[in-house]
């Protein structure tokens, strides 16, 4: 197959737990996907757990699953965001975000110690995680005569396509999504709908 139009990724929050000397590492796993979404999360975990130390996190976007960021807060650089990246990318899991709160507990743990409680806890966190496999998908806009309606109706139908949003007037606009790898038999059909204009928006 030239493109695989299918990801991995979690269906709604999770947690895991790991402890260590003391230290108490508590995972968070979102859904996720946009970076605007981050700062909000952030606030609420420090407001829940206004005693913990640092609040490390790494999140994985994009269908490519080529966008990332990750963050030691303040632990040392290397143990905190790297390994929590790495739990995601060994469960191939993408529009994700993972934030780890620590709790110190007085005694240290070292480098190794540190890389293996954020990794530990993030890989409980997905273990717990209903991981869900998704379809790439464009949405796309139509307009077209209100004459044309039944048409258009009858290919949305026929292939199966999710209407998301729909305004019937003289002129009508059908906001739809479709499979990637559907796409040239779907635009095909529409094409031939008197007067219809497509328009691209975004891929989801």
């Amino acid at each position: 197959m030239l493109f695989d139009d299918t990801y991995q990724t979690i269906k709604g929050p999770a947690e895991g737990i790991f402890r260590d000397k003391g230290s108490k590492f508590i995972a968070y796993a979102y859904p996720f996907t946009n970076e605007a979404e981050l700062k909000p999360i952030l606030s609420k975990l420090r407001t829940e757990h206004a005693k913990a130390r640092h609040f490390c996190w790494a999140f994985r976007l994009g269908q490519d699953r080529n966008v990332f960021k990750l963050n030691d807060d303040g632990e040392p650089s290397g143990t905190a965001g790297r390994p929590i990246l790495n739990s995601l990318l060994s469960a191939d899991v993408t529009n994700i975000l993972m934030v780890v709160v620590r709790y110190f507990g007085g005694t240290l743990l070292g480098v190794p110690g540190l890389i293996n409680a954020y990794k530990s806890a993030s890989v409980e966190a997905l273990q717990a995680s209903e991981i869900i496999a998704k379809t790439v998908n464009d949405i796309y806009e139509a307009e077209f005569d209100y004459l044309e309606m039944n048409p258009v109706m009858r290919i949305m139908k026929e292939e199966e396509l999710q209407i998301l949003e729909q305004n019937f007037d003289m002129k009508c606009v059908l906001r739809f999504e479709v499979r990637k790898t559907n796409l040239n038999t779907v635009l095909g059909k529409l094409e031939k709908v008197n007067g219809l204009k497509v328009k691209y928006l975004y891929t989801i």
